[in-house]
Formats: structure tokens, sequence, C-alpha cells
């Protein structure tokens, strides 16, 4: 991780545990978590739901670092769409975002769930819109 991390900022992230790291704008945010027994299905893998939590994250924050680079910008997801490719084991995984197109307030971003050992566990395209921003 790079230094520019976010922790604990939302619920969603103190319900989970992962971290977000918007420390390489120009590489897009990062959505990085321990999987452990809480995060695992039935089968012991990672819960597609937070699979596609973490894809989200990271690729709404991958937005946000297109107006703000700290972040923080709301976005709003309007579509998103997850290809389950590897179950995801524990250890370490990690989501990545990527704007691929789109213009002034609307972005279509690919994301990426990797595991530590490099099995790409799941992909993703999404529909992001800029939201107004949100008092402090």
């Amino acid at each position: 991780m790079t230094g520019d991390l976010i922790r604990d900022e939302t619920g969603t992230q103190r319900l989970i545990g992962y971290v977000l790291d918007v420390g390489q704008p120009d590489k897009g945010a990062r959505c990085v978590l321990d999987l452990d027994d809480r995060h695992l299905n039935r089968q012991g893998m990672l819960h597609g739901g937070l699979a596609a939590t973490l894809l989200d994250s990271a690729m709404g924050a991958t937005g946000s670092l297109t107006v703000d680079p700290s972040g923080r910008h709301p976005f709003t997801t309007l579509a998103l769409t997850v290809n389950y490719l590897a179950p995801g084991r524990p250890g370490q995984v990690t989501a990545a975002g990527r704007v691929t197109g789109g213009g002034r307030s609307t972005l279509f971003i690919e994301g990426t769930l990797r595991h530590q050992d490099g099995t790409l566990i799941a992909t993703a395209t999404g529909v992001f819109r800029k939201s107004s921003k949100v008092p402090a």
C-alpha cells in the first residue's frame, strides 16, 4: 500500500474491515481486505456479495479521484456487473478500479479483485455518476 489510506471512514468499511488506498490517483483506488472466517460463505470462499462490495467501493473511489485527490467526492453507482472467476480463499485480497471512459459527470470504470497470490477472483464493469458534494 502507498500510505494514503482511508480506514474506518464508512459503516461498510467498519463492518467488513477493508482499507481504502487512494495513494496513487493515476493508478486508481484500491480496497484491501484480509479475509478470515467472517468473510466466507458455507463453501469456505469469499462471499460473492462482499466481493461485489469491494469492487464497487474501489471503482467508486477511483471515479472520485478524477475530481478529488483525497478520493472522497461522492459517486453513485448506476450499474455494476460482476463476473466471478475463481474462489476467494483466506488471505489478503485487493480490489482495484480503472476509468475506461465517460464524460464530466458519468464514468465507465472497470475493476479487478485479486488474491495476494495473484489469482484473479472477479472482474467488474460499472457506470458511476458524480454526485453533488455532500456538506462536511
